[in-house]
């Protein structure tokens, strides 16, 4: 008994705070929420819902988030059918404890999936559960969703997620088909004929583009790399601009796939009645993006378009999570959202003159893949905190340098290696990637400095950010039950 009481306070407290960092108070969103509680009756009328996720995919890598290169005509046009929210941020700068997030409305840290490999936890529900038992018919296709464990996992960790049956996903969905991109079209199709007469469907549709290893022959007509804005944190050589090139085809490719999606909704009949959102799971696997908590590794792409809720061509510069869609998601079908629930529901923000919901987002780094500790790639540890204009990341492994997550063997990187090693890259870029140790701690106006290349940790004008930053992510920590050192230490002892 004293442990449930315990695990009941702990969870006030920590929604508490999420409601203090807010302008949006718990209690009345809680109110709002039960006066639209399910009712048999209604469900007839609730929207259906299909979540399609891209792979490795930064919020600045869409061409109507300002990207003159880019080619996506069809996301640009979705967009301005709907809302752009500009900063998106998932919990974690990799696949599985981000979906993790995105499925549960809570932190990987708060539910025990800061580890890539690890299988989420049968009794961490997950929303199409929810929607399950309030009668909507739900599914999840296209790549992995990510959450059973690794599939290509070792067989000691195979043998133990089979002894104890911890592979559950299948059993919390009506349809769980995975496979390729070309299959997933063709999934969507087959869920859709099986959805019973008269029942709302939720759908998670994953894509693998643009996951790496990048294809060369994504699209007919690739983007050419000697007409590319780089970012100001690349290097700019020749295989820098090829490896980038075909990463803006293959989010072409993706584009197309959005565009076969819509219309098998349109051809149903189904699109005036479907929530869409179209979202990146995490950043790209580019420079201090996937696997990092810059910008690039955790601030995604999203869209959302709801005829007849979502003015179309809006767009907000709000915070909003990735643990944020499983609450905005319950609240659109007319269910309350489970207190366990961190998240917060952004439909606030689909009204133009909506306040904000949130004042800081927070996310984690953990171990990636099965790997072992031999570098960041494999194994960091990092926590940060985003606010309306600052970030501060908080390096626990400090004496690691910065490796990148899923290239490290590729051309374009090793060229670099050999460039540093001879003296040949700026110092600024050696600063960057090849530096033996990371600050402790990273501060960025991002107002002032998007590309988070001056740190003013330390500096006496930033000090009280400094310490009001460390002060909500010690507190978030201490609430989420995070196993890192805390940021902010008990003074020495003399």
């Amino acid at each position: 008994m004293t442990r449930r009481t315990g695990d009941a306070q702990g969870r006030t407290s920590r929604r508490h705070f999420l409601a203090t960092a807010s302008s949006v108070t718990a209690a009345g969103l809680a109110t709002e929420i039960a006066g639209q509680a399910a009712q048999p009756a209604q469900r007839a009328s609730r929207p259906n819902v299909l979540l399609i996720l891209s792979d490795d995919h930064s919020a600045a890598h869409v061409g109507c988030y300002g990207n003159p290169d880019i080619r996506t005509p069809n996301l640009d046009d979705f967009a301005a059918q709907g809302i752009r929210f500009d900063r998106a941020y998932v919990t974690c700068p990799q696949c599985v404890p981000s979906r993790a997030s995105i499925m549960t409305g809570r932190s990987p840290v708060g539910i025990g999936m800061t580890r890539f490999s690890a299988p989420l936890p049968r009794e961490v529900k997950v929303f199409p559960e929810l929607l399950r038992e309030a009668g909507y018919f739900t599914g999840v296709a296209g790549r992995t969703h990510h959450l059973d464990g690794m599939a290509a996992a070792p067989e000691e960790t195979t043998k133990v997620l089979d002894k104890y049956g911890l592979r559950t996903f299948a059993k919390r969905v009506n349809y769980a088909k995975t496979g390729s991109r070309e299959a997933a079209t063709k999934q969507l199709e087959e869920f859709v004929d099986l959805v019973p007469a008269g029942s709302p469907f939720f759908l998670q549709l994953s894509f693998s583009d643009p996951h790496r290893p990048l294809d060369p022959n994504a699209i007919p007509v690739p983007h050419d790399p000697g007409k590319l804005i780089l970012p100001p944190h690349f290097p700019d050589t020749q295989l820098v601009r090829e490896d980038f090139a075909r990463y803006y085809d293959e989010i072409s490719r993706f584009d197309s796939d959005v565009a076969r999606v819509l219309q098998i909704l349109t051809d149903r009949g189904l699109a005036q009645d479907t929530i869409v959102l179209v979202m990146g799971d995490n950043g790209a696997s580019l420079f201090r993006g996937k696997g990092t908590l810059y910008e690039f590794g955790i601030r995604v792409p999203l869209l959302v378009r709801w005829p007849g809720h979502i003015k179309p061509g809006s767009s907000t510069n709000q915070l909003v999570s990735g643990e944020d869609l499983a609450p905005t998601l319950l609240e659109a079908a007319g269910l309350s959202a489970p207190s366990a629930m961190s998240g917060r529901s952004f439909i606030p923000l689909f009204s133009a003159n909506a306040s904000s919901v949130r004042t800081h987002v927070f996310a984690e780094r953990g171990a990636h893949g099965v790997g072992l500790p031999g570098q960041s790639a494999a194994f960091d540890l990092s926590r940060c905190i985003v606010s309306q204009t600052h970030k501060l990341i908080y390096n626990a492994l400090w004496q690691i340098p910065y490796w990148p997550v899923d290239f490290a063997g590729d051309a374009h990187w090793k060229q670099l290696q050999a460039m540093s090693a001879e003296g040949k890259l700026s110092p600024r870029l050696s600063r960057l990637y090849f530096s033996p140790t990371r600050p402790m701690f990273e501060l960025y106006n991002l107002v002032s400095d998007p590309n988070e290349l001056c740190n003013v940790v330390g500096q006496p004008e930033t000090a009280s950010i400094e310490r009001e930053l460390k002060a909500m992510l010690q507190e978030w920590m201490i609430l989420e039950r995070d196993y890192l050192p805390l940021p902010v230490p008990p003074p020495p002892r003399h």
